[in-house]
């Protein structure tokens, strides 16, 4: 799909205020929906999954279930409101040995299992709006001791929000960001809100909270320490 676009820098495959945020989506919902509310923090259109089996809910891209994306920037972020209910996503790279991998997050999971085609990983959210953001070329590197190629497919499950979902070339502070990538909170809100959570191999057991912006780095894969960057 983008495998012969030149890809630096920003790349985005969701926004929540694109006049049709889900062009390139696919959807599935049984028992739920998927619709485009206005967000009370944020005070603005977002994208709602909700699901009563979080399997059965959710979008993929690109839409067209042969296809993929092709991308090759290494970092991907899901700009996500945590609604306290099950939530899970989903992304499909490919390897230098050319071989499939999925790397799937969840909050209701609390183990770590590594099995030759599929990473699960356990996800903890801070309450209100998190910045995800997973260093795909190392998890690949530390989950199969290969290196990433580019990511193949992305799918995000109920049940949450979404603001915007990009990849970029590198790991980017907030300050760093362009004005269309932040997300604008009213002053009250937005110490509460608006959290960094970086996953770099694994996704949390326990998280720690940055002391100087409140990113929220985790890693929980035995044998890797809990690291700040």
């Amino acid at each position: 799909m983008f495998k012969n676009t030149f890809q630096s820098g920003f790349l985005s495959i969701l926004y929540s205020l694109g006049t049709k945020p889900l062009q390139i989506w696919d959807k599935e919902v049984v028992d739920g929906h998927i619709k485009r509310p206005q967000d009370e923090d944020i005070q603005s259109n977002v994208l709602e999954i909700i699901g009563t089996n979080v399997q059965s809910t959710y979008i993929t891209c690109p839409a067209d279930p042969a296809a993929t994306l092709g991308i090759k920037l290494p970092f991907l972020a899901l700009i996500v409101k945590n609604l306290k209910k099950y939530f899970t996503f989903e992304i499909q790279v490919l390897d230098d040995k050319n071989v499939r991998r999925r790397f799937r997050a969840s909050n209701f999971q609390s183990v770590t299992r590594v099995k030759p085609y599929i990473c699960t990983m356990p996800l903890k959210l801070e309450d209100g709006w998190n910045n995800i953001q997973l260093n795909l070329s190392d998890l690949t590197k530390r989950a199969y001791g290969t290196n990433y190629v580019e990511t193949l497919r992305v799918q995000v499950h109920a049940n949450c929000r979404l603001r915007r979902i990009y990849f970029a070339d590198r790991l980017y502070s907030e300050e760093e960001l362009p004005p269309e990538f932040k997300l604008y909170l009213p002053i009250q809100t937005l110490d509460q809100s608006w959290r960094w959570l970086l996953i770099t191999i694994g996704i949390p057991g326990d998280i720690a909270a940055h002391p100087r912006d409140n990113r929220v780095v985790v890693c929980d894969l035995p044998g890797y320490p809990l690291t700040l960057i």
